[in-house]
């Protein structure tokens, strides 16, 4: 397969100029990064020093992304009314900035055929930087016994005010030593804040409370949050209130759980 040589730099700054007005930050890791952490069952199929960007969303995608959608597009079919609008920034990005170009796009809420995700988002976020992965493992003396515990990403500006959307692939670009792999900021290096950090998501992660385990800059707006925490099956319900759906298809499945700490999304 032919390769070519793109400056990072270049890459980042055009995606960065489409997504960030939007409420997206964007953030580049080489797919070895990403392999290296993880069994090969679950490796990307791509040479290590292949280009790939994370995005994630702010806690302004909503209002700025998000509602301007459903007034100018409006849902199409059944599927969730956030996985659109992503897919639709994203893909309109990748479109403009990269024309001609190979991109392998793989959005967090898409699974493979054995069902397991396209790609694991807190894995990426943490080998590229974003934000840090606080897993069981981060505990020293834990106090769970053998309970399994899941882990949680931590944004050092937005706490767990955001979420991770997608890995985009860059199949053809491969990058060399200027890529140099960051330390993802450990904004919550106590034993005592990362068991109340683990507690709250695994146990109490309706309330919100994992999320400001450290002060954002920004949280979710009060309309944001009340979506967030309407059932997904009665989302499309709320959106009606608030004039923004006119159209009478069903509901949205209620298994899309976009609240649920083992997805990735809200």
């Amino acid at each position: 397969m032919a390769t070519c040589s793109v400056n990072v730099g270049s890459v980042t700054e055009k995606l960065d100029s489409c997504l960030s007005k939007l409420g997206f930050e964007v953030y580049p890791l080489k797919v070895g990064w990403y392999n290296s952490v993880l069994p090969p069952a679950l490796h990307l199929s791509h040479p290590d020093d292949t280009l790939a960007v994370l995005v994630l969303s702010t806690p302004a995608m909503f209002e700025q992304a998000f509602l301007p959608f459903l007034e100018q597009r409006g849902c199409q079919g059944l599927t969730d009314p956030i996985d659109q609008c992503v897919t639709h920034c994203v893909h309109s990005a990748v479109s403009q900035s990269f024309p001609g170009m190979t991109v392998d796009v793989r959005y967090d809420f898409e699974l493979l055929p054995s069902r397991k995700p396209k790609f694991l988002a807190q894995t990426a976020a943490h080998v590229s930087g974003a934000a840090f992965y606080y897993q069981q493992a981060d505990v020293t003396q834990q106090p769970w016994a053998e309970k399994k515990m899941f882990g949680v990403c931590v944004h050092p500006r937005f706490g767990g005010w955001f979420a991770i959307r997608a890995l985009l692939v860059f199949v053809d670009v491969e990058v060399g030593a200027e890529l140099v792999k960051p330390v993802p900021p450990d904004c919550v290096p106590s034993r005592e804040d990362r068991i109340q950090l683990l507690e709250a998501f695994n146990f109490h992660w309706q309330d919100w409370s994992y999320r400001g385990i450290v002060r954002p800059v920004q949280t979710y707006s009060q309309k944001q949050m009340d979506y967030f925490s309407t059932p997904p099956a009665q989302r499309f319900d709320l959106l009606r209130t608030w004039g923004l759906l006119t159209w009478e298809n069903g509901e949205l499945d209620s298994s899309a759980d976009s609240q649920n700490p083992l997805s990735g999304h809200g």
